[in-house]
């Protein structure tokens, strides 16, 4: 084999390195998923705790787990994390006043 051959086959000066497209140029790659589950653990946790309902607490969990999977690392954590504390917070409370299980709502 020559020592051309052993390079490969590449043409060096045409690779180019992929860069990911930014939101700020195309505004619909944003993805408002991590938005509404944030705001709807909020929602849940907040009747969780006022209406004592511990199914809707448990739905604030999920959906903060919903929105902590599908957040970019590059946004700010701690509207996030108050979230998820917040269920689960919830969840702690609605259990303290009332250990006995959850019943199901039907």
């Amino acid at each position: 084999m020559s020592a051309n051959n052993m390079t490969g086959p590449q043409r060096v000066n045409k690779i180019i390195r992929y860069k990911p497209p930014t939101t700020e140029a195309n505004p619909t790659l944003e993805d408002p998923t991590p938005d509404y589950m944030n705001l709807l653990g909020m929602i849940f946790s907040m009747c969780g705790l006022m209406l004592k309902l511990k199914w809707c607490a448990w739905i604030a969990v999920y959906c903060s787990f919903i929105s902590f999977a599908n957040s970019r690392s590059s946004e700010d954590t701690k509207q996030m994390m108050s979230s998820f504390m917040l269920s689960i917070s919830a969840v702690v409370m609605s259990y303290l006043q009332n250990p006995q299980p959850m019943s199901p709502p039907w």
